[in-house]
């Protein structure tokens, strides 16, 4: 996580969501992941009220001022993502010591300050997530977060799909246990010395994927990300970036962004609510008519039969009004002969 460039004009009206910790709050404002924001405390540089703060494990209140660095934080705004198409040649830092170009100088203006979801280093390009709320981006890097990051290689070696099936059960190298991997190699074509891997994996180390393959001894000479959850790179150009619906499939399902604005809730999805435990009721056809195994309405409608002739002997359908032959009742006629 990088941190967030601090707004030098305090807002009209500073604060935080009431009973919030400090460094969740301090996150939420896109100021810094909660591990850096406590570097932040122990350095002195955060006040609250004035007062300089010793440890994060302080409450604050809506009507509290944070500064940090002695500007005010603002009040954490709803969260929103990006999607950026980072082009190589950029680091993924808002400055970088050594004087190269970073990917916060060459954002699109007009876009509000943000913080970059991981990273993607100065050689690699691809899609890289941008949110303005720093929990939001801490969630999505986890790996318990079950975001799949996507990538294609270009590798120059003799790459087989024998030996990338093998890192299905993960790999250490230096020392760092790398957990399970999918990599597929991609049909050649041409008479070139490199080959293209499809790669899948859910943990995103520093470096992963070109450590991994150079262990193999396959050296990454290209690197794209593809797709992060559920974000897709798509036709989106270097240097592009593309904001993403929260109202919709933002995170694929797994998480719900703080301080986002919810979605109201359907008309079909309103009425009685199941418990956990409950049994959930049989889906219905249209018009109410159940059509659960069984009943009728789920039975085919019976064939039309043709008109068949009494059985000798039968007795008439009640609804004749006939009745069973038989000897005259007493006192009736008397047959002729």
């Amino acid at each position: 996580m990088v941190e967030h460039v601090l707004d030098p004009n305090p807002a009209d009206e500073p604060g935080q969501a009431s009973g919030e910790r400090v460094a969740k709050a301090l996150a939420r404002a896109g100021v810094a992941s909660r591990r850096e924001v406590e570097r932040l405390i122990a350095a002195g540089r955060v006040k609250l009220n004035g007062e300089v703060l010793t440890t994060p494990a302080v409450k604050v209140d809506a009507d509290d001022v944070l500064t940090v660095d002695g500007r005010v934080v603002a009040k954490a705004e709803p969260a929103r993502l990006w999607r950026y198409h980072k082009p190589v040649g950029l680091v993924t830092t808002h400055a970088d010591p050594k004087g190269r170009p970073t990917v916060f100088e060459q954002l699109p203006k007009g876009l509000p300050r943000v913080i970059s979801v991981g990273r993607l280093d100065l050689n690699s390009e691809g899609i890289l997530l941008l949110t303005n709320d720093g929990g939001l981006a801490r969630a999505m890097e986890l790996p318990s977060s079950g975001l799949v990051r996507r990538y294609r290689a270009r590798v120059r070696g003799q790459a087989t799909q024998e030996a990338l099936d093998g890192l299905r059960d993960g790999l250490t190298v230096d020392g760092v246990v790398y957990g399970p991997i999918q990599a597929r190699l991609e049909p050649k074509t041409g008479e070139g010395v490199n080959h293209w891997i499809a790669i899948s994996l859910a943990e995103g180390k520093n470096r992963e994927v070109r450590k991994v393959l150079d262990a193999l001894g396959l050296a990454v000479n290209r690197l794209i990300r593809v797709s992060y959850g559920p974000h897709q790179l798509g036709d989106l150009k270097p240097g592009e970036v593309a904001e993403v619906d929260m109202q919709g499939k933002a995170l694929g399902g797994r998480l719900r962004p703080e301080g986002a604005a919810t979605a109201p809730a359907s008309t079909a999805a309103k009425g009685k609510v199941y418990k956990a435990g409950w049994a959930k009721p049989k889906p219905r056809a249209p018009g109410g008519i159940t059509t659960a195994r069984g009943s009728p309405a789920a039975r085919p409608p019976a064939k039309p039969s043709s008109p068949r002739s009494p059985k000798a002997g039968a007795p008439p359908p009640k609804s004749s009004g006939a009745r069973r032959p038989g000897p005259p009742k007493a006192g009736g006629p008397r047959r002729r002969g």
